[in-house]
């Protein structure tokens, strides 16, 4: 990942930073003139120039400190704008791949830290730091012995700033950890708010949560109490080393070394010396947290990059090919779906069969892209997924997956998959197409209900027949249902038969993962899987035949109830025997 680039603002800041810094002297050459001049000589009209002078430069210091900080949040802001599209990216991609612990939202927690960090008074230290050679060279000009004890006190605060980054690094990591272990859990049951409410796991899962809440909390203790006691030590050193200053100018004074504007001048300009590297010690914690997670951002970004711009290809129209395609979860070593080949030419439907956990729902997913393949390839009209531009092949693909999820929106909303410019009628069509325009005209709104997030606000089999609006929006050429009954009455069945017979219709594609074999009547080809193989492909009836006949001569059972299978296939709630009986894995 490329590094955040040094903008002109960022040399505007160093700039603006060294004319503060200069007019920082303001304060002690006041100082020096009216001790050393205007008591001296007693000249009222002097004090009142040194007066106005100073007030003048005052305001000019006040107005830039003002600019610095708009320019720093803006820099913050420049920062989030540049890398925010693909911290979102990367945060919706990454589960594809691999596992996300916690709520799976710190990536973006990173991106404020650092954007916090930016846009707020730490990096003021960083860029004001430099300058405190600049004035311990003014207390060496104004005397040794002053110019030593300032050095001394600067050398103090630096260790104690290198001593605040060794001791601060664990606990913080630390507390981030335990932050995302807290956050996963408190995702968990927010999500599965009704099962914890119904088998009263409140007090149990409660248990869990302030069991992790405690160690974040005692991470989160140590790195405060590390930067507390750090920030303490720090303020009572510079105030003691400010008296020290003027214990050591009242000494020159009294030899007459040194003038009292002098042993008033020094303290101030040794309290201006110590003054970034005290900010600096008060702004560890932010610093480590936004430097801990702008390392996390590299990692991440590195981990999901960019897709590259791809060519775009002509609308897919004649068929769907699987070659040897072998796929291992996220998260996962060892492949769940191995060596599955076959081929569907336009104007088919593939049944997806097989008991639970032999791979159908995983290799739905391979089908549509959302998994990669580790071998073999999806291909679609000859070029594999990854030729595709995802957004462009997303038009051509609709995707009902086993647990449907919506987004925060109106039920048109979600059917038109949130286009920018939907089109109306394409969206009442594919509702028509799903059999659920009636259904939504039930609703006080109609098409503009609000429907809350994840779809809250509809039941089970109302989200399921709006996916299927979602999935059939513009006919797509791929349409891939898993379990799409599942949570359907008769009437919704029916749609979805009806459905997976229109894609056919016009020259479209349909797979099918089925349970219930009500869902591949209108399929003319089946997909028959265990232990995440291929047992057999081909005909419906052929490829149900070879299957059954196969398990019947395994158990002994007799041809009849074959035949009795076949025959009935779509019109039989469940198949009794174990070789044909499809669940949906998870």
């Amino acid at each position: 990942m490329r590094p955040f680039p040094l903008t002109s603002a960022i040399w505007g800041i160093v700039l603006i930073s060294a004319v503060v810094n200069v007019l920082a002297l303001i304060s002690p050459l006041f100082m020096l003139q009216v001790y050393d001049r205007v008591l001296a000589s007693g000249s009222v009209s002097t004090l009142v120039g040194l007066v106005v002078l100073a007030a003048g430069l005052y305001a000019f210091q006040c107005l830039l400190d003002i600019l610095r900080a708009r320019v720093l949040l803006r820099i913050g802001e420049r920062f989030d704008g540049q890398f925010s599209g693909r911290v979102h990216d990367a945060i919706v991609r990454l589960p594809l791949s691999t596992r996300m612990p916690g709520d799976g939202l710190q990536p973006l927690r990173d991106l404020d830290n650092v954007r916090g960090f930016l846009g707020g008074n730490g990096p003021t230290a960083f860029f004001d730091l430099p300058w405190m050679l600049f004035y311990l060279g003014i207390c060496f000009l104004l005397h040794f012995w002053i110019g030593m004890t300032a050095l001394i006190g600067a050398v103090g605060l630096t260790s104690l700033t290198l001593l605040a980054n060794t001791l601060s690094q664990g606990p913080i990591s630390d507390t981030v950890a335990h932050n995302m272990a807290r956050n996963g859990l408190l995702q968990a049951a927010r999500c599965n708010a009704e099962v914890v409410q119904a088998l009263g796991l409140g007090k149990r899962i409660a248990a869990r949560w302030q069991k992790a809440n405690a160690k974040c909390l005692a991470a989160n203790r140590k790195a405060g109490d590390v930067a507390g006691g750090l920030g303490a030590i720090s303020k009572s050193l510079r105030v003691l080393l400010q008296s020290a200053i003027l214990a050591v100018g009242a000494y020159l004074v009294v030899r007459e070394e040194a003038t009292a504007g002098v042993m008033i001048a020094s303290s101030i300009m040794m309290g201006r010396a110590l003054a970034p590297v005290d900010l600096a010690i008060s702004s560890w914690k932010p610093f480590l947290m936004a430097r801990q997670g702008w390392a996390r951002l590299e990692d991440l970004l590195e981990k999901v990059p960019e897709t590259a711009p791809v060519m775009l290809m002509p609308a897919p129209e004649r068929e769907l090919r699987l070659e040897s395609v072998t796929i291992v979860p996220p998260g996962e070593s060892k492949p769940t779906v191995t060596g599955i080949a076959f081929a569907i030419q336009a104007g088919s439907a593939l049944g997806v069969i097989g008991p639970s956990g032999s791979g159908k729902s995983t290799l739905s997913r391979a089908i549509v892209g959302a998994w990669t393949p580790v071998a073999g390839k999806v291909r679609i009209d000859s070029a594999s997924l990854d030729q595709w531009d995802r957004e462009a092949l997303g038009r051509h693909i609709g995707y009902l997956p086993q647990g449907v999820e919506l987004f925060d929106g109106t039920i048109a909303e979600n059917i038109a998959r949130f286009e920018d410019d939907p089109d109306p009628e394409a969206i009442v069509a594919a509702a028509k197409a799903a059999g659920t325009h009636e259904l939504i005209l039930r609703f006080e709104h109609g098409y503009e209900t609000a429907i809350g997030e994840a779809g809250s606000a509809l039941s089970a089999g109302q989200r399921q027949r709006i996916g299927l609006a979602r999935a059939l929006y513009r006919d797509p050429f791929l349409v891939v249902l898993d379990e799409p009954n599942a949570n359907l009455d008769a009437e919704g069945e029916a749609a979805v038969v009806k459905a997976i017979a229109s894609v056919r219709e016009r020259k479209g594609i349909a797979v099918v993962v089925a349970h219930r074999p009500s869902a591949i009547r209108a399929v003319d080809l089946v997909l028959v899987m265990e232990g995440g193989r291929q047992r057999a492909f081909g005909a419906r009836d052929e490829a149900l035949s070879k299957v059954l006949k196969g398990t019947a001569m395994a158990r002994g059972a007799g041809v009849k109830a074959i035949e009795s299978t076949q025959d009935n296939v779509g019109e039989r709630a469940d198949m009794e025997d174990p070789g044909v009986r499809h669940s949906s894995e998870q």
